[in-house]
């Protein structure tokens, strides 16, 4: 039994970046399809597709200039929010990750959306998780 089935969608991801797999299949269900829909949105995963109770993400290497090697697009995944503590955050308090070069993705009233957005639209929520 999985106690917090975002936390697993991330370590999953984040292991098949280290292991240079090219997809990884994640248990399915409305928040992580918002999720990867926001990790395609900002170009940390190359593409996903849903089946009944699976999502199946394409990871995205990208190539550095002036090298060979392939780098995975992702760098870290932090899970900020937990099951044992819920962090909430008003506009003014939504955390920039890495000086603006990352993401925060948060839920609020409106949905699941990035800082960014968030500020945007003036709206705050629980923090779940930086992305960079």
């Amino acid at each position: 039994m999985v106690t917090d089935p975002i936390a697993d969608m991330l370590t999953i991801i984040r292991n098949g970046y280290m292991a240079r797999l090219k997809t990884v299949l994640i248990p399915g269900s409305k928040l992580k399809m918002a999720l990867a829909e926001i990790l395609k949105n900002e170009a940390y995963i190359a593409s996903y597709k849903t089946d009944e109770n699976s999502i199946k993400v394409t990871l995205k290497y990208v190539t550095p200039p002036n090298s060979l090697a392939k780098l995975p697009a992702v760098t870290g995944i932090d899970r900020v929010s937990k099951p044992g503590l819920r962090i909430y955050r008003d506009t003014a308090h939504i955390p920039r990750v890495m000086g603006k070069i990352g993401t925060v993705i948060l839920t609020t009233s409106k949905g699941l959306m990035t800082g960014r957005e968030a500020r945007k639209a003036q709206v705050g929520g629980e923090i779940i998780c930086k992305i960079w």
